[in-house]
């Protein structure tokens, strides 16, 4: 099969949670515009109508919301949705509607607007007929060869065919030998129905003989008598096709005018007019739907298939002429043309994926752009070399928080996983699914280097997986003496596990009394939770891996399930989830690409990562440096957020559950304590049935407890899905866009912030407030909103949300910002430059952010007017200037001496700054009140003259910070432009 893909034109979702089918598609020009364009035409069970006109959109803005021309929700289930001259008297297209229990005719009508997108749509009931019987499907054509216009013939649940003509009823026959309805189509060559019978025959019935047949209205009364001229209704022929058909379709273009295509669940049928048999195509997958149309070689009939494995498949007659890859199975296809293309393959799927594609490649019309030798821009120069000189600076500064010890640990771990599984296995659940449940052993070596004193080992699996033992105590053990600890490992559970790591704690003392921890970490076999099993035939959900190395043989690779599995020539090969679905890697022939396919989208996330795992390993043992591998979308959300889905509705089933059980809670002690009451009266009164009514509340409350605990089992197995699907989603990110091992982290810490769920915080609200958080700072397109959202401080309380859609649509953006360029950092926010405006915007009144610490550790002082505007208005900031004020408690002037001091000695030397400080310090312990009032009135008087001088400050400050740039400290020269800057928007207050 070809692995080319459906080159996608133009694409829809349809609403969430709708269902399509078979017949829920039609394109054709409904509106009558008479330029010859189609539109397409989608109906759904729930009722809604939606009628499109596609078209490429140049940019990304433009999408199926402004090629939808009308969306109307009707009252009933839509069956299926036809075109024709339905309306007598009139040349024009109308749109025929049927429904379980209504057939309508529709007229839709155009209404040009003044501007862009101002087109106005209207839908218009022509006529409508009410049937008595449940309706099936539908079929029109000139009944009895009269031309012009259109009739309709229905087909009811109960075999009876119903005939229309216009707004007026015709007649009804019942089918003989009626069990189940089938296909029905009009064949106008012959003016016959066909329709396949549940004996699965083929079955053509004259319109002339339909007519003259038995009334059906009196063989279905039996109190009526029988009307003499009708006669019993015989087909005209029969063709026996052995198995159920999925669908009938007579082409009605000139060299296949002979011809009837019959689709049956492995086969696909063409006879001719008289029920001869033209050909037959044995098909070897499950068609899904299927369309003839016109072949540019005389003689033949193309025909497009779709089928169950998202394959779209070209026939010329029985010779398969192409294949192409789709993202869903397609249950109707249709070929339309429109404005700016012809031939383009309609495709609907049962869950409203509405996709208009065409096949081929599409060809490369890129050319090497020329370069342009521009000179240098020595500002974007300068500007780079402070921003690195500034990072320079920060690692030089930078200490760590605890010293490191250069002398060795005091304990040595070594841990050793078995090759080969437990005999007999140690695991609590003998089999899961008919399969035995292994177990492996894990020894664990602790050596000493010290004397350690008081040693405790602890053991902990991912869930569902257990181990023979958690927690071993060691005895006391001297240097260089040893201890071994043996446990298995088995699956305990039935649902795959997220993660195969397991981790050891060792906590002891140091010789010197000290507590320490040790940790280490060991992987476990695949081998423990899956066996080798037949690869499947059909599979729900598809990943294809790409890389630069040719083909390896998976035999190689997993040598473990290679003697298990059935293919020998090393393409294939299964893996049977022991409590999950079936897990098949495929290696192509011809190209460079994996994919690994399942029915379960959760457990395909173990396989792909051993077999990443298991690539990286193949590849460097080889020698070969430059692997890569690659995924090329597009990213499967849609099945991941079925497991979101999943997770937040138990989640709200375990909140109704606490809200019902303290309800019934309540009442039983309400209940207890009337009893209580009864019983210690002297003269007791009656009852009144407060012992049924406690017994009743008694089995409520027990029922609830039980189904709270089983819904808390369910909500931890999809909590453990979620994760598997959150792992297997960041692997997919990481290979489609290349993400470094830091990136990956990052994004792996935004999407599993959660190890597990608790009440008071969940996985859905802890996941938004990151991703959202990585929107606003690194992820986001406008520098602009970076620095608000930094200049913004507070957020909401985190609690379980209304729904998904909020955390849905911010994952979807976080992978459209990835998958644009870009790039995971936590280092963003420091890089981003506050613009002006937005300083002036951060605090209320245009008081600029206040830094609370220079680069060296030194205190920058805030001055008066800011602190006594902060004071009042922002009481966050207020008890940060307590905890200053307390450092300074012994010298309650000291700050206010300090706020003007480092500004007016900023143009002089080191060693006379130093001096006047501590002349100045001594000043002020001895007057503190007297200096603050000077202070006050000397920065009063001055506003004036340091408002017209801000300026030439600045340049002769920039002056002098090159000159003493080798003299004074790093340190030194960022805290006096911090309080330079500082001091600007206080004189321009004054």
């Amino acid at each position: 099969m070809s692995l080319f893909k459906a080159r996608d034109w133009w694409s829809a979702t349809l609403g969430e949670g709708e269902e399509f089918d078979q017949g829920c598609l039609c394109v054709g020009d409904v509106d009558n515009s008479g330029t010859g364009h189609d539109k397409v035409v989608v109906g759904s069970y729930m009722g809604m109508l939606r009628i499109f006109s596609p078209h490429a959109s140049k940019t990304s803005e433009g999408g199926p919301a402004d090629a939808q021309l009308l969306e109307v929700q009707l009252q009933n289930a839509i069956i299926q949705v036809e075109l024709g001259k339905f309306v007598s008297c009139s040349e024009l297209l109308h749109l025929a509607v049927l429904h379980p229990r209504k057939l309508s005719v529709y007229s839709v009508s155009g209404t040009a607007g003044n501007v862009e997108h101002g087109d106005q749509y209207q839908l218009k009931l022509v006529y409508e007929h009410n049937l008595q019987r449940t309706a099936c499907n539908m079929t029109y054509g000139t009944f009895g060869g009269v031309t012009g216009h259109h009739s309709l013939c229905i087909q009811s649940m109960d075999g009876m065919l119903m005939f229309f003509e216009q707004d007026s009823y015709s007649f009804g026959r019942f089918l003989p030998g009626f069990l189940l309805p089938g296909p029905l189509t009009y064949n106008p060559r012959t003016d016959s129905f066909l329709t396949v019978s549940s004996a699965r025959e083929l079955e053509s019935y004259k319109y002339e003989t339909l007519a003259v047949a038995t009334e059906a209205e009196s063989r279905q009364d039996p109190n009526l008598p029988l009307k003499t001229g009708g006669k019993r209704l015989t087909p005209d022929w029969v063709f026996v096709l052995g198995e159920q058909a999925l669908d009938l379709c007579v082409p009605s273009f000139s060299h296949a005018s002979s011809h009837i295509f019959i689709l049956g669940e492995r086969n696909i049928y063409c006879l001719r007019d008289n029920g001869q048999i033209h050909f037959m195509k044995k098909l070897e997958f499950n068609p899904s739907c299927f369309l003839p149309y016109a072949s540019v070689t005389d003689g033949t009939t193309n025909l497009l298939l779709g089928n169950h494995t998202n394959m779209l498949l070209v026939y010329q007659d029985v010779t398969l002429k192409w294949a192409s890859q789709l993202s869903f199975i397609p249950v109707a296809v249709r070929v339309a043309n429109f404005l700016d293309v012809k031939g383009v393959v309609v495709s609907l799927s049962s869950d409203g994926h509405l996709l208009c594609s065409y096949m081929g490649t599409d060809p490369s019309f890129f050319s090497t752009p020329k370069v342009d030798a521009r000179e240098a821009d020595y500002e974007q120069v300068e500007a780079e070399m402070k921003k690195l000189q500034k990072f320079i600076r920060e690692a030089t500064r930078t200490q760590d928080i605890l010293p490191k010890t250069d002398s060795e640990d005091d304990l040595c771990i070594t841990t050793t996983v078995s090759s080969s599984m437990d005999n007999p296995s140690q695991a609590l659940i003998h089999d899961i699914n008919g399969l035995p449940v292994p177990s492996v052993t894990v020894q664990v070596k602790v050596k000493a280097s010290s004397v350690v004193k008081s040693s405790k080992l602890s053991i902990g699996v991912q869930p569902p997986l257990a181990v023979t033992q958690e927690q071993f105590v060691l005895e006391a053990m001297g240097v260089g003496s040893s201890k071994v600890v043996v446990f298995s490992a088995f699956l305990n559970g039935h649902y795959p596990p997220a993660d195969l790591t397991g981790d050891i704690t060792v906590s002891y003392s140091s010789p010197t009394g000290v507590p320490k921890v040790l940790q280490s970490r060991f992987n476990l076999p695949l081998s423990l939770v899956c066996v080798a099993c037949p690869p499947p035939k059909a599979t729900k959900f598809k990943i294809t891996v790409d890389t630069n190395q040719p083909p390896v043989d998976l035999s190689s690779i997993f040598r473990e399930f290679s003697a298990k599995s059935e293919d020998k020539d090393g393409n294939s090969l299964a893996f049977q989830l022991l409590s999950g679905a079936r897990v098949t890697v495929l290696a192509s022939k011809t190209s460079q690409r994996y994919r690994i396919q399942s029915d379960s989208f959760e457990d395909m996330w173990l396989v792909v990562k051993e077999l990443v795992h298991r690539f990286d390993q193949h590849f460097s043992k080889v020698g070969i440096k430059d692997f890569k591998k690659s995924f090329s979308g597009p990213l499967p959300l849609e099945e991941y957020f079925l497991s979101v889905d999943n997770h937040f509705q138990l989640r709200i089933s375990a909140q109704k559950y606490q809200d019902l059980l303290s309800e019934r809670a309540v009442q039983f002690r309400a209940i207890q304590r009337r009893l209580l009451t009864r019983f210690k009266d002297k003269t007791p009164a009656p009852l009144q049935n407060l012992d049924t009514l406690m017994d009743a509340t008694y089995s409520q409350v027990m029922a609830l407890a039980e189904a709270a605990e089983e819904n808390r089992a369910l909500l931890e197995e999809a909590f453990v899905r979620l994760r598997s699907a959150t792992h297997l989603l960041v692997l997919l990110l990481s290979l489609w866009q290349g993400l470094t091992p830091d990136q990956t982290s990052i994004l792996e810490a935004t999407l599993l912030p959660l190890l597990q769920d608790t009440p008071q915080l969940g996985w859905e609200e802890s996941c938004d407030a990151a991703v959202s958080h990585l929107l606003r700072t690194c992820l986001s397109q406008n520098p602009k909103d970076q620095a608000t959202s930094l200049a913004q401080t507070g957020g909401s309380v985190l609690g379980l949300p209304s729904d998904t859609a909020r955390l849905k649509k911010h994952i979807t953006l976080l992978c459209e910002r990835i998958g644009k360029g870009g790039r995971l950092t936590l280092a963003s926010e420091a890089n981003v430059q506050v613009p002006a405006q937005v300083q002036n915007l951060a605090v209320p009144g245009g008081v600029e952010p206040i830094a609370e610490l220079a680069g060296d550790g030194e205190e920058i002082e805030v001055p008066q007017e800011a602190t006594k505007f902060i004071k009042k208005k922002q009481p966050s900031k207020k008890t940060k200037k307590e905890k200053e004020k307390k450092e300074v408690s012994k010298e309650p002037s000291e700050a206010s001496v300090k706020e003007e001091e480092p500004i007016k000695e900023a143009k002089k030397e080191k060693k006379e700054s130093s001096k006047e400080k501590k002349e100045s310090k001594k000043e002020s312990t001895k007057e503190p009140k007297e200096e603050a009032k000077k202070e006050s009135k000397k920065e009063s008087s001055s506003s004036k003259e340091k408002k017209e001088s801000s300026k030439e400050k600045k340049e002769k400050e920039k002056e002098k910070e090159g000159k003493e740039a080798g003299d004074k400290k790093v340190s030194r020269r960022s805290s006096v432009k911090v309080k330079e800057k500082k001091k600007e928007p206080e004189a321009a207050e004054g």
